[in-house]
């Protein structure tokens, strides 16, 4: 039992790895002792955030300026010049929109689609030859798709392309699943809620606000690190190894107990 959420010595690749979840999900897995590569299209936050995470265990950074089709592939083929075999892909990696329903305008739905729903399709399949290679039927490749708890639930945030993207992505990863399952490669989707980050700043930075939308919340707090970092430790070590195209929900209840 004492190996059942071992990590350690595997090779983990996480898009968006410098800030936010990502960031949180790159320092639970690199203090769990997995060979971390995040990316970011920063280079001056990729830098910071892999200054602070190389004290603690082996973190690379890749610096990705645009997910573009073009750019995704060139990543794959990065990694593979530097690693044999990849044992978990987190996609992670996203990109919002609001504003009213009569202001909303077209250009915020290709930009925002490419990011949460292609990019992850891209990456998967340009990485397979490396999943694959880390790939056996006792302990599969990995592939966590970051979601929403927006892509199930309605939360009325006017951010009608995200939302609508990452309910795409919940199927994708379905899709996938079923794909890759004869490939010993499971993919997963996390669907996180409210967290405490950039995304949130916001409305933490309202007291009222805050206390409004926490009424919401039937566990009463903003997610934490090591909740979403719990959930990726689960499903990329072997007590995970059992699970493909299933949708973890960290959201403190809200989508759970409606």
């Amino acid at each position: 039992m004492n190996d059942l959420f071992d990590i350690a010595g595997k090779n983990v690749l996480i898009t968006g790895g410098a800030r936010g979840l990502g960031r949180m999900i790159a320092e639970g897995l690199v203090r769990a002792g997995a060979k971390v590569y995040v990316t970011s299209r920063d280079a001056a936050e990729l830098g910071r955030a892999v200054a602070d995470l190389s004290a603690l265990g082996t973190c690379i950074p890749l610096l990705l300026p645009k997910m573009t089709a073009e750019n995704l592939i060139a990543l794959a083929a990065e990694l593979a010049r530097r690693e044999s075999r990849l044992h978990v892909l987190v996609n992670n990696a996203g990109r919002t929109w609001g504003a009213p329903l009569e202001s909303f305008p077209d250009s915020a739905w290709a930009d925002v689609f490419a990011v949460n729903v292609q990019a992850p399709f891209t990456l998967t399949r340009a990485l397979l030859p490396l999943l694959t290679a880390a790939a056996t039927p006792d302990d599969p490749a990995r592939v966590l798709n970051i979601g929403s708890l927006a892509g199930t639930v309605v939360e009325r945030l006017n951010a009608f392309s995200y939302a609508s993207s990452k309910a795409a992505l919940h199927h994708l990863s379905k899709e996938l699943a079923a794909e890759l399952a004869p490939r010993h490669i499971t993919v997963n989707l996390i669907a996180p809620g409210y967290f405490e980050t950039r995304m949130t700043s916001h409305i933490r930075a309202d007291e009222t606000a805050t206390e409004k939308l926490l009424s919401r919340v039937p566990l009463g707090r903003f997610g934490r690190g090591d909740d979403i970092v719990g959930a990726c430790l689960f499903l990329a070590s072997r007590a995970g190894s059992y699970m493909t195209g299933s949708e973890i929900f960290i959201d403190g209840g809200l989508s759970g107990c409606r």
